[in-house]
């Protein structure tokens, strides 16, 4: 009993951060240009997680890694954090805070779809079920309040939030393929994702001249608790929880409890079509994780 209380309070705590950081990205984004704000965040995230490591005394995974580990965790810091988080943040700047969030979660539903060429696995008609709810849902979200006059949301920015659900499904499989510790590939990652970064700075001369302290802040929050320290109490939730079903779904709440934040803090007037297209979408991710029984 001790075991489930822990892990729901590390799942609170994981829901509680997350549905914080559409509201820290907007923030930091008026303040400052993507590449400055994702590089602070990521460097960020990957001391965060070089003291996980340290704490768990798991240095000596990484000192054994191998050439095919650093290719592999090269391979995917140029996915997640660098080109996922480019694209997701510039949604940001072209869309509202509500609506960028949500279409970003269609990524369950894309990840089955990307596994039959990757994996060779094979979907059945509830998948293409699943993906007509979810993009329903998309629909609505982009309507910004008006469900009948299609078009009141930037097109580009649409494609990119849901586009870069796309990017984090091929993270999420390579990722699931490698079988090393989790905080040691998520280290890796962030660090030659944080490298490509520093580069990408200093090639397009993107660093400000005055760095102001609000988004500085902003870009360490984001780095602490979207890539950071949240993922170390949503693993201590899954593995202390009897059943991972129970708290895994828990996640779903973050993007309703983000609209308060949007709305309070943002100003942004919360449209009626957000939470609906929510559901929408949630209920598209539950339709693919059904299981049906046999009659």
């Amino acid at each position: 009993m001790e075991k489930t209380r822990q892990s729901y309070i590390y799942a609170a705590l994981a829901i509680f951060f997350w549905s914080t950081i559409p509201t820290a990205f907007k923030l930091s984004l008026g303040e400052m240009a993507i590449l400055p704000v994702l590089t602070v965040a990521s460097l960020t995230s990957t001391l965060v997680l070089l003291l996980i490591i340290l704490i768990g005394k798991k240095a000596g995974i990484i000192i054994r890694g191998t050439w095919k580990n650093l290719l592999n965790s090269a391979i995917l810091g140029f996915i997640n954090p660098f080109f996922y988080y480019i694209i997701l943040l510039k949604a940001y700047q072209l869309l509202p805070a509500q609506v960028a969030q949500p279409l970003n979660m269609i990524w369950p539903i894309i990840l089955v779809f990307l596994s039959i060429p990757i994996l060779g696995q094979k979907i059945g008609i509830k998948s293409f079920i699943a993906l007509f709810v979810s993009f329903t849902g998309v629909y609505v979200i982009s309507s910004q309040g008006k469900l009948f006059h299609p078009g009141q949301s930037d097109l580009t920015g649409v494609i990119l939030a849901t586009g870069s659900s796309v990017f984090w499904a091929l993270y999420f499989i390579l990722n699931v393929k490698d079988k090393r510790d989790e905080a040691v590939k998520l280290f890796l990652n962030f660090l030659f994702g944080s490298f490509y970064l520093i580069c990408a700075l200093v090639i397009t001369g993107r660093w400000p001249e005055s760095a102001g302290l609000e988004w500085i802040a902003t870009s360490v929050y984001i780095g602490i608790f979207e890539m950071g320290i949240t993922f170390f109490f949503w693993l201590k939730a899954l593995q202390m929880a009897p059943s991972t079903d129970k708290v895994s779904n828990l996640v779903y709440l973050a993007p309703f409890l983000s609209l308060i934040f949007v709305h309070f803090i943002l100003h942004e007037p919360v449209y009626y079509t957000t939470p609906a297209g929510l559901l929408l979408i949630i209920s598209g991710i539950l339709i693919q994780t059904l299981k049906l029984k046999k009659l």
